[in-house]
């Protein structure tokens, strides 16, 4: 299946595939939800498929992904009995190191294996370091997808041996059909709700149904347009994500907000522009952050109200 926005990435892949000298590095860049790995995953079992060789429907043993392990023995079980689980924080170089091991080998099936890392934004120093080796001097018949949501926070020796192939965000249109057809349950005030949220990424707009973020959009929005002088709405935005929410919630969270001030700035005075700016500044910077730093959640999710809060039109600024 090709998802929307995803042709021109195909183009390029495709031509590179038939020709004959394809490059050994590909990094899949673009916003988180525009399905960079579905077409990671797709694009390798074409890469690695042989006339005359049959493919496994399931696992191929030539198609390597690395990912944010568990992050104990406890997440792991849970990861075994394929329930949600947390994470590590980052892709560790000692992972790193075992696909090194694995290079020595041949490929199982055929001449080619691919590489997959999602994201690559997760990898830690070491990690970084250690693969910037395989990059610069790759076994032959093996090729890197390295998916990447944020390319500024990958080294720029890492950047500059990948083939770029850049995935745009899709129209309100688009999107508009993409919910139609996955979420046809979900009542048409939280579809168009998903859409203002999601700017553009189906992954988004479908995560905010699945999680059913519509309060927190509707919150989110209020303390924007209205601010919070006496903290009524702060208080009922940390209800509504629970007393311990888990990390890919409050990133979720993180992005919702983002989304909100950017879909504030058509509306808003020139004299409100500084304190949007700044406000999706931080929470931009806080995005970033929450991966590796154990915040406290009640105090993070305050204060993001409390970053709403400050792009309220002036007059609504108090308690910020």
């Amino acid at each position: 299946m090709t998802l929307i926005g995803h042709d021109d990435a195909w183009q390029q892949w495709r031509t590179a595939l038939a020709g004959e000298r394809m490059h050994h590095a590909w990094m899949l860049t673009g916003r988180s939800g525009l399905g960079k790995m579905q077409f990671a995953h797709q694009a390798a079992r074409e890469l690695v498929a042989e006339p005359g060789t049959t493919q496994p429907a399931g696992h191929h043993p030539d198609i390597h992904i690395l990912q944010r392990l568990p992050k104990d023995e406890k997440e792991e079980k849970k990861q075994a009995d394929g329930k949600p689980f947390d994470s590590k924080r980052n892709i560790t170089v000692a992972q790193i190191r075992a696909m090194q091991q694995r290079l020595n080998t041949r490929p199982t099936l055929g001449s080619r294996r691919a590489i997959i890392i999602d994201p690559s934004d997760d990898l830690e120093k070491g990690a970084s370091n250690a693969l910037l080796k395989s990059l610069e001097e790759p076994p032959i018949g093996t090729f890197f997808l390295l998916i990447t949501h944020r390319p500024a926070r990958l080294l720029p020796t890492i950047r500059s041996r990948c083939r770029i192939v850049r995935f745009p965000v899709v129209s309100d249109e688009e999107l508009a059909f993409f919910l139609s057809r996955e979420a046809p349950d979900a009542n048409p005030a939280t579809r168009q709700a998903a859409i203002v949220a999601a700017s553009g990424s189906p992954g988004a707009a479908l995560d905010f149904v699945d999680r059913d973020l519509g309060t927190l959009f509707s919150l989110m929005q209020s303390i924007v347009r209205e601010g919070d002088p006496d903290f009524q709405h702060r208080g009922r935005l940390s209800e509504a994500i629970g007393a311990r929410p888990n990390r890919d919630r409050i990133q979720a969270t993180i992005d919702l907000a983002r989304s909100v001030l950017a879909g504030t700035t058509s509306d808003a005075a020139k004299a409100g522009y500084p304190a949007l700016v700044d406000a999706h500044a931080e929470l931009v910077k806080l995005g970033s952050q929450a991966p590796m730093y154990n915040f406290d959640p009640g105090l993070l999710i305050a204060e993001i109200g409390t970053l709403l809060a400050s792009a309220a039109p002036p007059r609504d600024r108090a308690n910020v």
